[in-house]
């Protein structure tokens, strides 16, 4: 029966087809109604505003009156019901900040730190919100290094390796400054999914799996928080519970900042950290604060861009962006080896202008000089179209002249107009496999990202006691005519500043609606000398032109993961754009049809 069906359908698809031939020469094959519908539709792909039609292959989530975009389904909901409920963008940002130390625990975080940009429509201002780790005052210049003087990797990924975390005080600030809602109903979703349980994920389960080894060398802390009692992991669809973090949460809850950085949360953190052989007091937490800053400024080929300012090495990012402004990517084109060339090379001079960029206080960065454009008109005069750059034809300029580190973004933006750019980290994915017993949370191990080097080889990036590491965390906000467009950010560690790059080159030049610019293949230039990385959906064709100007290319596993919105001319559309390279990433709209 099966057979005599094929051999049927066979048969009239060969008559169809052969009816078709036959008809192609007397008349058109399609209708004329059905190239009425496609031709707008590849009139708007050409440019650039083709967001729902099939010129594009990838399409944004839309939502009115206000978007959520994350790593995690379950944060993305909370808060988009949070703007829902007459909360703002700030508030939104908190609720999904607190519930993702749940929900994403490999990244999201209260004991990391991180970068917020916040465009504040009544006063139609952006500040930024600096919480990155912070050292211990008792840190030495030898604490984390071996009996060879070089960094030990089992002291970074232990007690040893935390930083004061910045998560709390810097979510906190931004409530403070900017919420609507009371502080007690943000925290108040994490603390029923901690208490009633959050159902695994496959990506969830099988991340915390692969760390049971790590996560074994802290028995009493993180093993015992993240898997069962008998040591087995969570398989995908069972429920987690997390009793410990409901009672930290609580404590933040009823007391904000100083719930967390005063009291019993910060007396357990202490007592747990020094049994495991850190240092940090209670006088460093009650010391820390949020620093809130003024953004750095610049503009790519009209789009007014707001940079995080240091201890961010985002000010990269905007040199890299002025750089390649000098040639005309829109007409170079997407995805060829001249526009990968063009991209790699930017990011080699930026590399090499990064030794001027440093931590803070201690560290001044010419962040300003870094940005600014007479500095990068300099800089991309040393690129070539036909002849890769190395350390030896790539000399430094002094950035001073020209003055006048797995993670998570997300992007939040509401019906009022204000926008949140959010990336915090706990610096490895799931920080230092460590838990401050009865706290509920991973610690960071933010401490390794300083320069341990007794002649250190960054300037401004050597260990000193209070002092905050500079980050490659570069979190951004668009703005067209005035006013916010897109706000967008990307984990990644050191690809972070090229993943940028490229989001905003496939934006502003090549005019590709959000989900298709975040979709697109990515590559990273792995310091000066080092690999052209390409991510494995670029084509195999590519390669030897790259090779023919001299890059050295490898093949990559995924590059980044942006969490993007873009917002509508009306103010109260919202083109939300999870990236796919994590699995669990989600654009949650307000009004979402």
């Amino acid at each position: 029966m099966r057979k005599s069906n094929l051999l049927g359908r066979s048969a009239l698809l060969c008559a169809v087809l052969a009816g078709a031939l036959v008809t192609s020469s007397l008349a058109p094959l399609t209708p004329a109604y059905a190239f009425q519908e496609e031709a707008p539709t590849r009139a708007l792909a050409q440019t650039g505003g083709d967001l729902i039609g099939y010129g594009s292959i990838h399409h944004p989530t839309i939502g009115r009156d206000g978007m959520v975009v994350s790593q995690s389904k379950i944060a993305s909901k909370i808060g988009a019901d949070i703007l829902a409920k007459g909360g703002n963008a700030v508030d939104a940002a908190v609720a999904v900040g607190i519930a993702e130390t749940l929900t994403l625990p490999r990244a999201g975080n209260l004991g990391g730190g991180g970068y917020m940009l916040v465009y504040d429509a009544a006063s139609k201002k952006t500040v930024a919100i600096e919480y990155y780790g912070q050292a211990p005052l008792a840190v030495k210049p030898d604490f984390l290094l071996d009996d060879k003087g070089r960094v030990a990797g089992d002291k970074v990924q232990s007690f040893k390796g935390v930083t004061v975390p910045g998560t709390v005080a810097g979510l906190y600030e931004a409530h403070k400054r900017f919420g609507k809602l009371p502080w007690a109903d943000l925290v108040q979703p994490a603390i029923d999914l901690a208490v009633n349980g959050l159902v695994m994920s496959d990506d969830e389960a099988d991340a915390l799996a692969k760390r049971k080894s790590a996560m074994s060398q802290d028995p009493n802390g993180a093993l015992k928080v993240f898997f069962k009692p008998d040591g087995s992991p969570y398989g995908p669809g069972e429920v987690y519970k997390n009793p410990d973090l409901a009672w930290t949460l609580r404590q933040i809850q009823a007391r904000g900042a100083d719930g967390f950085y005063k009291g019993p949360v910060a007396e357990k953190l202490v007592a747990g950290i020094k049994a495991g052989g850190g240092i940090i007091s209670l006088k460093d937490l009650e010391s820390y604060k949020a620093n809130v800053l003024e953004p750095i400024w610049s503009d790519y080929r009209g789009y007014k861009i707001a940079y995080m300012p240091p201890t961010s090495a985002a000010s990269s990012v905007a040199e890299a962006m002025n750089i390649l402004e000098h040639f005309p990517m829109d007409k170079l084109g997407a995805g060829n080896v001249a526009t990968m060339h063009v991209i790699a090379e930017a990011l080699k001079i930026v590399t090499v202008d990064r030794r001027y960029s440093g931590g803070g206080p201690q560290w001044k960065t010419p962040a300003k000089g870094i940005a600014s454009k007479a500095f990068a008109a300099e800089r991309a005069k040393l690129i070539t179209m036909d002849k890769s750059l190395d350390s030896k034809s790539l000399p430094g300029l002094d950035p001073h002249n020209f003055e006048g580190p797995d993670t998570t973004h997300y992007s939040i933006a509401d019906k009022e107009g204000n926008v949140v750019s959010n990336t915090y980290t706990l610096t490895a994915s799931f920080g230092a496999h460590v838990v401050a017993p009865g706290t509920g949370f991973l610690l960071n191990n933010s401490l390794g990202n300083f320069d341990w080097n007794p002649k250190p080889t960054s300037l401004g990036n050597k260990i000193e006691p209070g002092k905050r590491a500079q980050s490659t965390i570069s979190p951004v906000i668009v703005f067209k005519d005035d006013k916010p467009w897109v706000a967008t950010g990307t984990p990644g560690g050191g690809t972070i500043l090229g993943t940028m790059v490229q989001v905003l080159v496939n934006l502003i030049d090549f005019k590709l609606n959000m989900a298709e610019a975040a979709q697109r293949p990515r590559i990273y230039q792995a310091g000066v000398d080092g690999p052209l990385q390409l991510e494995e959906s670029i084509p195999e064709d590519l390669v030897a032109g790259l090779e023919a100007k001299g890059h050295k290319v490898e093949r990559s596993q995924i590059i980044g993961s942006t969490q993007s919105i873009m917002i509508g001319p009306d103010g109260k559309t919202f083109y939300g754009a999870a990236d796919t390279r994590r699995p669990d990433s989600a654009a949650v709209g307000v009004k979402q049809y």
